[in-house]
């Protein structure tokens, strides 16, 4: 059965690759995601505040931290799990708005949706904290 779904997920790729930029809503929590399933919501903090949140988070929920670095968006931050890889943007809107974007993989094509909402609460719930 898992074969025949990563089968199914493998043929139809193709298809779905020319919507990545649509976008489903979340399960209620304020979190979008892409068709391509990478979770992002904007927050009402500068980048700099939101970018010390996800750091804060990363550790917070022990997954390593590979790089951070500055993009021409914004920040992107690479890390991991044992079966996880993830990358997160951090893309600049106004000095008091940022747009996080967080794609938790497993595999080649394997989302993690629940560690990537994850992520996007803990951030949001650090920022809170420090109102």
């Amino acid at each position: 059965m898992i074969k025949f779904k990563r089968y199914v997920i493998f043929l139809l790729l193709p298809v779905i690759a020319g919507c990545a930029a649509a976008a489903v809503s979340g399960a209620g929590m304020g979190i979008e995601y892409t068709i391509t399933n990478v979770a992002y919501r904007t927050l009402n903090y500068p980048l700099d505040q939101v970018n010390q949140a996800t750091l804060q988070a990363l550790k917070k929920m022990d997954i390593k931290i590979q790089c951070n670095w500055r993009t021409e968006e914004g920040r992107e931050i690479e890390a991991y799990t044992k079966d996880l890889t993830i990358v997160i943007d951090l893309e600049y809107i106004t000095s008091k708005a940022t747009r996080i974007k967080v794609d938790a993989r497993e595999a080649v094509i394997l989302k993690d949706k629940a560690t990537a909402a994850e992520i996007i609460n803990q951030v949001d719930k650090i920022l809170e904290e420090r109102k």
